[in-house]
């Protein structure tokens, strides 16, 4: 039986900070043992102003100083930071970013909504009894609303909208007591939004759905609902006759009536608003809240890492590609050739491993990077390998943590044209292992697109010889494939600098 390992997970919200420690001994069976919070609001002067002022990015970084002392204090194997909404809309996000690093050896990722709302979904159905699943997710934080509409463990529909608590009370100005036309305005803010992107919602009036984020918590204790599954509920109905109660109350009241920080007092009587208009919306009287978000869906990936079956990854692995294949569709690309040229990437990624000696692991990157490398020609032909970096820095892929989607995005930009080059951006803010990382798996990306250079999929297979500082490589292919050679071999002087091999090509 494996020895049981110490996990962390860093959720750096809008409104605060917050980190869990936990013990896993299985894929499965993972067991918190403390957990952290500090009312750090990254969201404040973000959602106006754009930018972190010194006094947040001053207090961000002692709150991760403290987190960093819980790595060595529970004896962490493992851990994942993670930022949401107000960090991706920060110009100065990269000034927060360098100084965790430096001050903590902790690095921060960036997340997408999608992600986030992936992270969610993880731990909420990790929460419920086996087969039961439900029909909507709602996670409302300070910064954004996820919406999840679900059928069985497949995501129907995922959207963010902007309505997060936070932001709507800087937006709005809102600091005290709201009064009934502020009200009506923040539900005529939240129901235009919901009119534009859903006008045709469905009716969950007998549906499971459920709500994640402090708030919920919050306000299920002001307005119980009986449990579901042995989760605390909201009961909307009973929200709305005690919505008053809230809302006619300033910060101090609102703590002393309801036991709350602060923070929460500040900003519980807009997140009563945004619920309850929600249940109008899509009719539901209920909301389960299960007490868990994106540092439960953190810990469950990091447990599945670390123990989970092949059989997991690579389910994991097939629901990623799944995901690129559908922005390819979407970006209007060639399938049959991003195809073909994944399928003899990762044939030369498997015979070439004694060469590279890179961890099996990193072939999904190159998996992914093969199906997306011609995205950029949805913009235009010329530069198409930097438009397909970008492109693929700014989607949502699901399932993809950030550091490994810039690795993809820097895989897509150097599948042509010149290589890696230390005066390149996004290549530049990579540490070595990952620069290396690039290096290697672009030179075999470019090796499978040179051998289906015009997209006539001509060759079949791909055969690796490994000799003394060489390597032979028999191209099955038909007739037509000589030219292709020609291009796979201009390619290949990548690989033969990073490798100190020679290639040498013949077909079959």
């Amino acid at each position: 039986m494996a020895a049981p390992i110490g996990l962390l997970a860093i959720d750096a919200g809008s409104n605060a900070i917050r980190a869990v420690v936990a013990r896993a001994s299985s894929a499965t069976e993972i067991r918190e043992i403390s957990a952290q919070r500090c009312p750090v609001r990254l969201g404040h002067y973000v959602f106006t102003q754009r930018r972190f002022d010194r006094l947040t990015l001053a207090r961000s970084a002692q709150a991760f100083r403290h987190f960093r002392g819980l790595l060595d204090r529970y004896d962490v194997r493992e851990y994942r930071a993670v930022a949401t909404s107000a960090v991706r809309e920060a110009v100065n996000r990269d000034t927060l970013i360098r100084r965790i690093y430096r001050q903590t050896g902790i690095r921060l990722e960036v997340i997408s909504a999608a992600e986030e709302a992936r992270l969610v979904r993880s731990a909420v159905l990790g929460s419920l009894p086996e087969g039961v699943s439900p029909e909507l997710i709602l996670d409302l934080g300070g910064g954004s609303l996820e919406i999840s509409l679900m059928r069985g463990h497949d995501v129907e529909r995922s959207l963010a909208l902007p309505v997060g608590t936070v932001r709507l009370m800087e937006t709005f100005g809102i600091s005290g007591p709201i009064t009934e036309d502020r009200m009506e305005v923040l539900q005529h803010h939240v129901l235009s939004m919901l009119r534009t992107i859903w006008p045709n919602p469905p009716h969950l009036s007998s549906a499971l759905a459920v709500a994640c984020g402090g708030n919920a918590e919050a306000l299920a204790r002001l307005a119980p609902a009986p449990r579901v599954c042995g989760k605390d509920a909201l009961n909307l109905e009973l929200l709305r006759e005690r919505l008053w109660a809230i809302l006619r109350l300033d910060v101090s009241g609102r703590i002393k009536a309801f036991g709350v920080r602060r923070d929460r007092a500040e900003v519980m009587g807009i997140a009563a608003i945004v619920f309850t208009t929600l249940g109008d919306w899509f009719k539901f009287p209920t909301l389960v809240v299960p007490g868990v978000g994106v540092r439960e869906g953190i810990l469950r990936d990091l447990a599945l890492e670390h123990f989970g079956t092949a059989e997991l990854r690579e389910y994991q692995a097939k629901a990623v590609l799944e995901q690129a294949r559908r922005l390819t569709e979407r970006l209007h690309c060639e399938q049959r050739h991003a195809e073909h040229v994944r399928y003899l990437a990762a044939s030369l990624f498997d015979q070439l491993a004694p060469v590279h000696g890179l961890p099996a692991e990193l072939r999904l990157l190159l998996e992914l990077a093969a199906l997306l490398h011609d995205v950029g020609l949805v913009i235009s032909t010329k530069s198409h390998h930097k438009h397909g970096e970008y492109l693929i820095r700014h989607a949502q892929i699901p399932g993809l943590s950030g550091a490994q989607q810039t690795l993809v995005a820097c895989l897509v930009r150097y599948h042509s044209k010149s290589g890696p080059e230390p005066h390149h951006k996004l290549y530049a803010s990579l540490g070595p292992r990952d620069r290396r990382i690039v290096r290697a798996l672009s030179s075999l990306l470019r090796i499978a697109v040179g051998l289906d250079a015009e997209g006539t999929r001509v060759v079949h297979q791909v055969e690796v010889r490994i000799g003394r500082k060489t390597v032979r490589l028999r191209v099955h292919a038909d007739p037509r494939a000589e030219v292709k050679l020609w291009a796979a071999r201009r390619k290949a002087k990548w690989f033969e600098k990073e490798f100190s091999y020679r290639i040498h090509f013949s077909s079959v």
